[in-house]
């Protein structure tokens, strides 16, 4: 009788899919799971989500931001529902995450080598790990300064801002991703180095072009004139930069 819990390589490819099938069901399971959870606790769920739009936020009150608060307001009869539902399931998907790459890492382990399933369990780890400051960093810097610099912004005192509260959780989750994948570069940049696609010379000389495209994706990623937030936003990316080369190297010696 096959084993439905782990695959073995006697198990055939059908035996294999029926495995990995398994182990989605349980992956999507936990995240409804925890998503139900996560929607049921609104109020704790949006005052997370909006503490940023007053300056009553941590971040602003470290850096002595003058007294703010932006106004949203809602466009369509279903859309705080909506709204409501994909956050809860953001935040459902962040909490699993965990329980999800330990499913994953159940399914392909029986396929590695000893060595290969300890460096890959670093690999994991640390990539978890990166994304997850990426959104911590997104959420205390990188997003309040945009939203405190684009919500009060106005060409006009006779021009008053409405933001949408679709507009404002889009952006903090859109941000909120883009921050997690950019913080995977000392990863991506450490499996690179071992496949020996990259150095640590190469990167330290090209050290200039990477600053310049560091600014382009920092303005990308905060799309305003205020040199102070790009500056906040590029700087963790430039030391990524840097733990990334030093991360080639050890790679290399090792």
């Amino acid at each position: 009788m096959a084993n439905t819990q782990h695959p073995t390589p006697s198990m055939t490819f059908w035996d294999h899919l029926d495995v990995l099938r398994s182990a989605l069901i349980r992956m999507a399971v936990a995240v409804v799971v925890f998503g139900v959870v996560a929607f049921l606790m609104k109020e704790e769920l949006f005052a997370v989500v909006l503490a940023p739009r007053s300056s009553d936020f941590v971040t602003y009150q470290l850096l002595g931001v003058d007294a703010f608060s932006l106004h949203l307001m809602n466009t369509g009869l279903t859309e705080q529902f909506m709204i409501h539902m994909r956050t809860a399931l953001y935040a459902g998907l962040l909490v699993a995450s965990p329980y999800i790459l330990y499913e994953l890492f159940r399914f392909v382990s029986p396929g590695l080598y000893q060595s290969e399933r300890r460096y890959a369990v670093w690999i994991v780890g640390a990539a978890y790990v990166m994304f997850i400051v990426g959104t911590l960093v997104n959420y205390f810097v990188v997003f309040p300064l945009t939203v405190r610099f684009l919500g009060t912004y106005q060409v006009s005192s006779d021009v008053a801002n409405m933001l949408t509260l679709q507009s404002y959780v889009d952006t903090l989750l859109g941000m909120s991703l883009v921050m997690g994948v950019v913080f995977e570069l000392p990863v991506v940049c450490g499996l690179l180095g071992r496949m020996g696609l990259i150095t640590s010379d190469m990167m330290s000389t090209y050290r200039r072009h990477a600053i310049v495209a560091i600014l382009v994706v920092a303005a990308i990623i905060t799309p305003t004139t205020d040199v102070f937030t790009l500056f906040v936003v590029a700087l963790p990316i430039y030391l990524l930069y840097e733990l990334s080369i030093q991360i080639v190297r050890i790679t290399k010696r090792n």
